[in-house]
């Protein structure tokens, strides 16, 4: 999918400007977030299905955790504001990068919030804050169109202001990040997904996962175990 080409006005309208405050304070407001997800992941053509566990200390790091068949544990993630960590459990290799290296997998210009955003269906302040945005209003939803920071971005979004559809790409660049959210339920006074799917396409790379959320809590006391054993090689 492409974004439509749009030439915003130099300021943004009361109108449009009161429509993105609205969807900001809809975002989700939390200290800690966990789920599980049960997961189909397609990378290139070659698909699995996999247990997902998703931990988020907000502003501070993502956790991930894949469970394969048989509960076995293939990979464990650590992702902060300025480093990515990956165990490779299988192979018993590890990764340790800086955030940069996640523009392997999503467009430059991507920080942690924004990813952060991505995972917890709220809308990007950071990528608001732009002059270059409009907003349009139709009978169930409204579009969010903008670019920021080299970043050309779309939402679509429901009549609760959460959205249901995010589109990023990179301006004059190949990589195309998309999500999809479905099946909204109230989860501790959270309007949380169940349903998301991601799809990230690049020059020689294609991953779509489709998560079903079966656990989901706020606010509650998380860890984020993270150790690298000493027969693992490092990977460069």
């Amino acid at each position: 999918m492409s974004l439509p080409k749009t030439e915003a006005p130099k300021e943004v309208s009361a109108a449009n400007a009161a429509s993105i405050k609205s969807f900001e304070l809809s975002n989700l407001d939390f200290r800690t977030f966990s789920g599980r997800a049960k997961t189909k992941v397609d990378m290139n053509g070659q698909s699995l299905d996999v247990t997902l566990n998703v931990r988020i200390e907000r502003d501070k790091a993502i956790w991930l955790s894949v469970t394969a068949t048989l509960g076995i544990e293939a990979a464990r993630v650590l992702i902060t504001p300025d480093s990515v960590k990956i165990l490779n459990k299988l192979p018993g290799e590890y990764i340790a990068k800086p955030f940069s290296y996640i523009y392997n997998y999503t467009s430059r210009g991507v920080n942690f919030k924004t990813l952060q955003d991505l995972l917890m269906a709220n809308v990007s302040s950071s990528l608001l804050r732009t002059d270059n945005i409009q907003v349009a209003s139709a009978t169930d939803e409204f579009i969010v169109v903008g670019v920021k920071d080299q970043l050309s971005y779309q939402y679509r979004i429901n009549k609760n202001n959460r959205p249901f559809n995010f589109l990023l790409q990179e301006v004059g660049g190949t990589q195309n990040l998309e999500a999809f959210y479905g099946s909204y339920a109230n989860t501790g006074g959270y309007d949380f997904p169940q349903n998301m799917a991601l799809n990230i396409l690049g020059d020689n790379m294609s991953i779509k996962a489709n998560l079903l959320y079966n656990r989901v809590a706020f606010n509650e006391s998380i860890e984020m175990p993270f150790s690298v054993p000493a027969r693992y090689k490092v990977i460069n």
